[in-house]
């Protein structure tokens, strides 16, 4: 499988995790935190995976996004340009990166729902880590677009 088949097929997974309805019995809420999680870690694979596609052209030997996104990384032009968006409060990047150094932490990303908020419209920072994951996922797919056009010039 190649790389950007691969990148599609993990980010497919993730959003398919997300969709998969978690119930209504006693384990409806860990099972959606557990959802969750495991769409984050699809999606860790899935910029690991990204980074690896858009820098074939550079023959690197690994692929972590730490090292790849840190600024002292290689100067490739897609890494450039991501890590310019990582740096960016609101992007959908920057928003990544913290949710998977909080997944790899023993506390972990997902929080249960506050029984008194169910049924409110979120806002703001209230909205679902699955929901915010969702629409994080779409921009991804956006950028990615384009980061693979530039990648596919060399």
């Amino acid at each position: 499988m190649s790389p950007r088949a691969r990148t599609n097929q993990l980010l497919y997974q993730a959003e398919l995790i997300l969709d998969i309805p978690p119930g209504n019995d006693e384990h409806g809420e860990a099972r959606r935190m557990a959802s969750e999680e495991a769409a984050l870690a699809l999606t860790e694979l899935a910029l690991e995976s990204l980074l690896r596609e858009v820098t074939e052209h550079a023959q690197l030997e690994r692929h972590d996004w730490r090292e790849l996104l840190d600024a002292e990384g290689s100067g490739i032009a897609e890494l450039h340009r991501l890590r310019e968006l990582a740096m960016r409060p609101e992007s959908w990047l920057c928003w990544l990166l913290q949710r998977f150094d909080a997944l790899h932490d023993s506390a972990g990303v997902a929080r249960r729902r506050n029984p008194a908020q169910q049924g409110l419209i979120a806002v703001g920072s209230s909205a679902a880590l699955g929901d915010e994951l969702r629409a994080c996922l779409r921009e991804a797919k956006r950028e990615i677009a384009s980061l693979r056009e530039t990648s596919e010039e060399w």
